[in-house]
């Protein structure tokens, strides 16, 4: 597996000899997985063309702080939102300037004061550049706001004088940004798990009873709680949608296959976001049942399924500390949910209605967070409608929250 696979990296180049080198960076990350996107200033594209960035990333390149078109495809707010890492290579003195001292006059510079995301810079100049008092003063106050860098080496420089102010070669670029994934992330070191799909609960070789679920919500959380940088095992029904690129991803049919691969681990945290079918067939047919003329249907005597939550919630020494539910229901979706809550045992249920155009196959969500508040009482939360990757990434902040409380 990619070290970075699924991580979203976006990388600014600014001016400098060393912005020639930044397209190998850009190869390098995505051959670990990343989604790079990039942001090429002024100073940068007098040295490498948007074209070839482009071309590397696979991405539109954005340039300008003032362009209806950026704007209207990507916005430099949501450019600085929507990462999980940016990287500034290489960082000159005068973008580090601009940095320390909160300047927006440029898309780069826009982006990197509005962003709540970690930053990492490659800092490349000459070395008095680098050396002199106010380049030293800015890199000391982007440290202490948390800012992290790599380099600059030292050696020969693109003038010819010796000395500190070369970028770090990429190859150590690289193994920064593996290792500020493998060390800062809220969730690493905790294990998760999460059910996803329906089950097929077979009826004959052709033949079974199942649902509607496409598996999007579930398959959203694994990711989210992947990029929180959790050890996540994903426990899937039969959908369409590929396997995790972080993480273990187990595909199973039946509700009772579902069940072992859920308790073959310990957990931290586990989500149980499949719709595990209620009943399954006592005896499937072992050959395709043939429809005869004249004569009546087939009767089916059915069984009831393990209840996976409500197994998973039971108290003992290896319940993982949180457990979270789904419902999906139809009608009264409030009192439903309750109702579910109460009986299974969980730590908290996520609700949604699937009477309508939203929850199964659908790309977006609106559900209902249950959880208990410090007196025992059942309080419950409602989310807007939103993409299921929102919703995940809104749910996976709540786990982070409360692991950490």
């Amino acid at each position: 597996m990619n070290d970075l696979s699924g991580r979203r990296i976006l990388l600014i180049i600014s001016g400098g000899i060393a912005a020639y080198k930044s397209l190998d960076l850009i190869r390098r990350l995505k051959e670990d997985g990343a989604q790079v996107r990039c942001i090429l200033s002024e100073g940068g594209a007098q040295f490498i063309t948007p074209l070839s960035v482009s071309a590397l990333s696979g991405e539109p390149v954005f340039t300008k702080l003032f362009s209806d078109e950026d704007e209207q495809r990507f916005g430099h707010i949501r450019l600085s939102r929507e990462t999980d890492l940016i990287v500034v290579a290489p960082a000159s003195a005068n973008m580090m300037a601009k940095m320390a001292h909160g300047m927006a006059d440029s898309l780069a510079s826009a982006v990197l004061l509005a962003t709540d995301k970690p930053v990492l810079l490659a800092p490349a100049m000459n070395s008095m550049m680098w050396q002199n008092a106010a380049t030293q003063a800015n890199v000391a106050t982007l440290l202490s706001r948390g800012v992290k860098t790599v380099g600059p080496a030292s050696g020969t420089l693109a003038c010819g004088e010796e000395g500190a102010g070369r970028m770090s070669e990429i190859g150590d670029i690289r193994q920064a940004v593996k290792t500020h994934f493998a060390a800062s992330l809220p969730l690493m070191g905790k294990r998760a798990l999460v059910t996803s799909g329906p089950t097929y609960e077979p009826i004959d070789p052709v033949r079974f009873i199942g649902n509607r679920s496409s598996g999007k919500q579930g398959h959203a959380i694994a990711t989210a709680l992947a990029r929180m940088g959790a050890d996540v095992t994903l426990v899937t029904g039969p959908t369409a949608l590929p396997d995790l690129q972080i993480g273990k991803t187990m595909r199973v049919e039946t509700a009772q296959d579902m069940l072992a691969a859920a308790q073959s681990d310990a957990f931290d945290i586990a989500i149980c976001a499949a719709a595990v079918a209620d009943w399954r067939p006592v005896d499937a047919a072992a050959e395709k049942i043939k429809k005869a003329e004249d004569t009546a249907p087939p009767a089916f005597a059915l069984t009831e399924n393990p209840d996976i939550l409500a197994t998973l919630s039971k108290p003992s020494p290896t319940r993982p500390k949180l457990v979270i539910g789904f419902a999906a229901e139809t009608g009264d979706l409030e009192k439903l949910a309750q109702e579910k809550f109460a009986r299974k045992g969980c730590d908290w249920l996520v609700a949604n209605d699937v009477s309508g155009s939203k929850g199964f196959g659908a790309d977006e969500n609106e559900v209902t967070l249950l959880r208990r508040n410090a007196q025992g009482e059942i309080q419950s939360e409602n989310w807007p409608l939103a993409s299921k990757q929102t919703i995940a990434q809104r749910l996976v902040d709540e786990i982070i929250t409360a692991v950490q409380s």
